[in-house]
């Protein structure tokens, strides 16, 4: 949740920086997402660089450059040196998320597991939720480099706490085990049914998710005239609500509901409440109150996924090159969903976007249904 401090940071703090450091509206577009292009590109290579020098050690390490680079960056005066500095940031981030799966396997008993992994996948809503609200908070008497620093000083008591809580912990020793080459495994997990039908299920959930969040504040500033700060807590609410759904993926998996009802009920239903959020006829306000459903009810999603990942890798040992890949997977669905939603309603107007939302999540339900398909031929309960 603390790496995911410096995703959530940024976009209300866009405009203060742009005043500040003369930042065009393209290098603003890249401080939001070119943390989603690094794990994008590289998150099964981290994974599997994770497993080889130890996941404590990778965890660690990314607290550590996230401390360092918000830190930096706080102080930096050039638009082209923080960019920089979110690169930076964006491999810290990467290390911290994609090292921790690995070893929540490992810690958690076999009955407790789905719940862990049910638990760890808030950390995203949680984590950049709780931070746009700071920021949202923060940016109203201060400058933007108070919400740098303020994530500096969490990852900084993160770091602390690790050192301190998790460096005797010998279960977390790295493990030793036989490896292939690092080609050759991402290759093994990129061509398994299981993590790539993961990996394309979570990137339509991204695609669509990130589609909808990131497009609610243009909704409310437009449409019910709202401030753009009322509008970034409003929509901070609305992405934090996803927690209510991760839990809840959980929850039912624990009480043995198969994980294909889960993510078919939810992504055939919300997407017919996506394409509400974005259609004419519907009452402004009742708009918000879908896209907070919305967002609650498909976070089962990512609960039901990060789950999967221990039943469809290839091998107990690439369970974290398939935790990356889901990764990549949904950091390129958070790269691709707004651009798509832009040219939709650019060409035909906002109920336009319903197209986008209903064909990302009809894709998602198809690979719940291979995933189901998959585990019933292993024989693996759900």
């Amino acid at each position: 949740m603390v790496a995911a401090f410096h995703v959530g940071k940024a976009p209300p703090a866009l405009p203060s920086i742009r005043s500040d450091l003369g930042a065009s509206l393209k290098q603003a577009g890249w401080l939001l997402s070119i943390i989603n292009l690094v794990t994008a590109c590289g998150g099964m290579a981290i994974a599997l660089t994770a497993d080889r020098l130890g996941h404590r050690r990778l965890i660690l390490f990314g607290t550590t450059v996230s401390l360092l680079t918000s830190l930096v960056g706080g102080a930096v005066s050039s638009a082209e040196v923080l960019l920089g500095l979110r690169l930076l940031e964006g491999l810290g981030f990467i290390c911290v998320v994609v090292a921790i799966p690995p070893l929540l396997v490992r810690i958690a008993t076999a009955r407790d597991q789905r719940l862990a992994l049910a638990a760890w996948s808030t950390y995203m809503p949680a984590g950049a939720g709780v931070m746009m609200l700071i920021s949202a908070l923060v940016l109203r008497a201060a400058s933007w480099r108070w919400v740098w620093w303020i994530a500096a000083a969490a990852s900084g008591a993160m770091l602390l706490a690790l050192l301190l809580r998790t460096v005797r912990r010998h279960e977390l020793d790295p493990l030793v085990a036989p490896r292939r080459p690092i080609l050759a495994e991402m290759a093994e997990v990129a061509t398994s049914g299981g993590p790539l039908a993961i990996g394309i299920c979570f990137g339509a959930y991204s695609c669509c998710w990130f589609a909808v969040v990131g497009f609610l504040p243009t909704l409310q500033v437009e449409r019910l005239h709202f401030t753009p700060e009322t509008a970034a807590i409003v929509t901070t609410i609305v992405a934090t609500v996803n927690i209510a759904g991760n839990l809840a993926a959980g929850w039912l998996l624990q009480r043995q509901v198969p994980r294909v009802v889960i993510i078919v009920s939810a992504t055939v239903s919300m997407a017919i409440c996506a394409s509400a959020i974005f259609i004419d006829g519907v009452p402004d306000i009742l708009r918000l109150v879908l896209a907070g459903l919305y967002s609650a009810v498909i976070g089962v999603v990512p609960g039901c996924l990060f789950t999967a990942i221990p039943v469809h890798a290839p091998r107990s040992q690439l369970v974290g090159a398939a935790t990356g890949l889901l990764m990549q997977m949904s950091n390129l669905g958070a790269l691709i969903g707004p651009p798509i939603t832009a040219a939709l309603v650019s060409a035909g107007g906002w109920p336009a976007a319903s197209w986008m939302t209903g064909i990302a999540l009809g894709i998602a339900a198809l690979a719940g249904v291979f995933l189901h398909w998959r585990e019933g031929r292993r024989v693996i309960p759900s």
